[in-house]
């Protein structure tokens, strides 16, 4: 009979303090803002809002999705999963398992691409310059660089056909105009680019890394050969594919930079910059 019981009132401040303590106690650090976004996600409002509503009280259903996005997040599933959505560069890209979620170091990649079309926009003749994104995933790199920099031709490209998907109903939600493709790497992309941008998987399996990782693809996460396979591959496709002066930008860990570095050398490439996680190469 007990089980039939409705459950007792609860306010929203206290489900956000009691779910705070949970992920404290469950070792995760940002446990008021993982509560909150799990909490404003399921009344579909926004945070602002439960901060000025504090007092309201939440009704049975309302605490039982709560509660069970919560045990997903004190299980590790990333916050972006729970939720369908991370922002990236100002926007909302939708992501699930079949995608990896976009990290803020990724935006410093379309920074430093406006930051080059705006050093060479006088130079720029009639013909559209072309971009291709290789490895997609969500999308969220070539659909941003079509929407800060809309006269860009930009191709998506992904050996994963799930990926692609869930890129196409973000280019479509944000109207991006781009073009998807299915490619390993740059094997079915069919033009000249003038830049190419890559975040790829660079991650060595044998690498200490945090539990959430373990929900994210692990053909979009990791790499053999210390995490440079993919990476060198796509420097040594990457000539054929760009044209002269072209510009090639990648993400990878520190550690691994002065490998890529000496590889891109090897392949026709010099290296420009290095910012954060990106290394911006130009073709000789």
């Amino acid at each position: 009979m007990s089980a039939n019981l409705p459950l007792k009132a609860l306010a929203i401040k206290d489900w956000l303090q009691g779910a705070a303590s949970q992920l404290a106690n469950a070792g995760i650090t940002s446990t008021r803002l993982d509560a909150e976004i799990i909490l404003s996600h399921t009344l579909r409002q926004s945070r602002t809002y439960i901060h000025a509503h504090d007092d309201e009280l939440l009704s049975d259903r309302q605490r039982e999705i709560a509660d069970a996005r919560l045990q997903l997040r004190l299980d590790r599933t990333p916050i972006a999963y729970i939720v369908g959505h991370k922002e990236f560069y100002g926007r909302l890209f939708k992501v699930n398992p079949a995608t990896l979620i976009p990290r803020p170091e990724s935006e410093d990649i379309i920074t430093i691409l406006k930051e080059l079309t705006a050093q060479t926009a006088i130079n720029l003749d009639n013909a559209p310059k072309r971009l291709v994104d290789v490895g997609t995933g969500s999308g969220c790199l070539g659909i941003s660089a079509k929407l800060e920099i809309p006269e860009l031709d930009v191709t998506l490209l992904d050996i994963s056909r799930q990926a692609l998907k869930v890129a196409e109903t973000n280019a479509m939600q944000l109207h991006a105009n781009v073009r998807l493709t299915k490619s390993d790497l740059l094997l079915s992309y069919p033009f000249l680019a003038d830049y190419i941008l890559a975040n790829l998987p660079y991650v060595d399996p044998e690498w200490e890394r945090s539990p959430e990782t373990n929900y994210e693809p692990a053909l979009a996460l990791f790499a053999p050969d210390e995490g440079l396979a993919l990476i060198n591959k796509l420097i040594q496709q990457a000539p054929l594919h760009l044209n002269p002066s072209g510009y090639m930008l990648l993400e990878a860990d520190p550690r691994q930079h002065a490998a890529i570095i000496k590889a891109a050398k090897q392949s026709q490439f010099t290296h420009c910059e290095t910012r954060g996680f990106i290394i911006l190469l130009q073709k000789l």
